[in-house]
């Protein structure tokens, strides 16, 4: 019996046929796997950055609460200090320049080196009126000196 070249030619193209699909059914997986760390990425992407966002502003918060604990500590040494009696005689002879009834004080102004200005500060004390509240004194030396 004789064999038939035909069929030698089907065994031949099924051959082929299958070699060809084996190849792209490699690049399949390949595409497949791509999609999937594309899709996984695409998802995990937004809560990612909204994480890293908000740990952001928790540090910022946390920051911000260290300064103001700080600050309330700061505040509190100083309302100890404006307890003492003392301590607010001392800042008013400072600051506002009280003086105690009986007691004279001195302020000196200008330098020394300076003879111009010590002139004008004389002109401006001169022209100070008398017998008024301090705070009074105070504009109105203020106002002479920028005349000057």
């Amino acid at each position: 019996m004789v064999r038939r070249s035909p069929s030698r030619k089907r065994s031949k193209r099924y051959r082929s046929r299958n070699l060809n699909f084996n190849r792209n059914q490699g690049s399949g997986r390949v595409f497949a796997v791509a999609a999937i760390f594309f899709l996984l990425a695409l998802f995990l992407a937004p809560p990612i950055k909204s994480y890293f966002v908000q740990r952001a502003q928790i540090n910022a918060l946390q920051s911000q609460l260290d300064s103001d604990r700080s600050a309330l500590a700061a505040a509190r040494r100083e309302l100890l200090l404006w307890q003492d009696p003392e301590y607010i005689k001392s800042q008013a002879r400072e600051r506002l320049h009280f003086v105690m009834p009986g007691e004279r004080q001195y302020i000196v102004t200008g330098d020394e080196g300076n003879n111009d200005s010590g002139e004008i500060t004389n002109d401006v004390v001169k022209n100070l009126p008398e017998g008024q509240p301090w705070y009074m004194r105070m504009i109105a030396s203020i106002t002479e000196a920028g005349k000057q």
